[in-house]
């Protein structure tokens, strides 16, 4: 069910964004004149060949990049033209990101890898523990909270990234290859979940993928193909 105070233009707007890389005759254009919506509820998936710009737009949305034309807007707020010294904060409050590769911190246990997203927005201590607690067993891993992130399996370190994603009550995730690691079962449970968690917790989810598998699980798929967004 999508939230009755869904707002129709979205969560996240992309709006004729474009990136070239390099000059002249050895420029790509990695994005043109690309559109995007992302509501409240839903899960919007990415689909495409390897170079055709998924993960420039992924990083353009999450104010990881600066797009060298069109504007993107979260919860109304236009980022592209935010000073760079704002955009940690945007980051921080309103957007958790999921990665391929999971980059958890080596040494630290499920639960201490959620607490430190907590402890980088000034939540720490007792409260920081309480709230970790709740994101991992948000995503089913109370009985391997205090293991060492060393000792997961490829789905429970997955699972763990989005835990550390939802902590700090961001209305946008922005998600990166998040199956690439994973074999199709755990992969599909893993977006089965985050799916969950964005139509229950009133959140949106922006996720690029050559995985044509979870296709199934989104709200939206739309293909990108040499930059351009060919089909929805």
């Amino acid at each position: 069910m999508h939230s009755s105070k869904q707002d129709p233009s979205g969560i996240l707007k992309a709006e004729g964004v474009s990136k070239t890389y390099g000059q002249g005759h050895a420029a790509v254009h990695a994005l043109d004149n690309v559109s995007l919506t992302v509501r409240e509820g839903e899960l919007s998936l990415i689909v495409g060949p390897s170079g055709s710009g998924k993960t420039t737009l992924l990083l353009i949305c999450g104010t990881l990049l600066r797009a060298d034309a069109g504007r993107v807007t979260i919860e109304g707020m236009e980022v592209t033209s935010l000073a760079q010294h704002r955009l940690p904060e945007v980051r921080l409050r309103k957007i958790g990101f999921v990665f391929q590769e999971f980059n958890l911190l080596t040494g630290f246990t499920a639960l201490e890898n959620v607490e430190v997203a907590l402890n980088m927005n000034g939540v720490r201590g007792e409260k920081a523990r309480k709230v970790a607690s709740e994101a991992i067993d948000r995503v089913g891993l109370h009985d391997r909270a205090d293991h060492a992130q060393e000792d997961l399996s490829g789905g429970e370190k997955q699972r763990v990234a989005i835990a550390r994603a939802i902590v700090n009550n961001p209305k946008i995730i922005i998600a990166d290859e998040p199956t690439a690691n994973l074999d199709s079962k755990t992969g599909s449970d893993v977006i089965d979940m985050l799916r969950s968690i964005v139509r229950e917790e009133h959140r949106a989810a922006l996720i690029a993928s050559h995985d044509e598998r979870i296709a199934g699980f989104a709200d939206s798929v739309a293909r990108l193909e040499d930059g351009r967004i060919v089909a929805k």
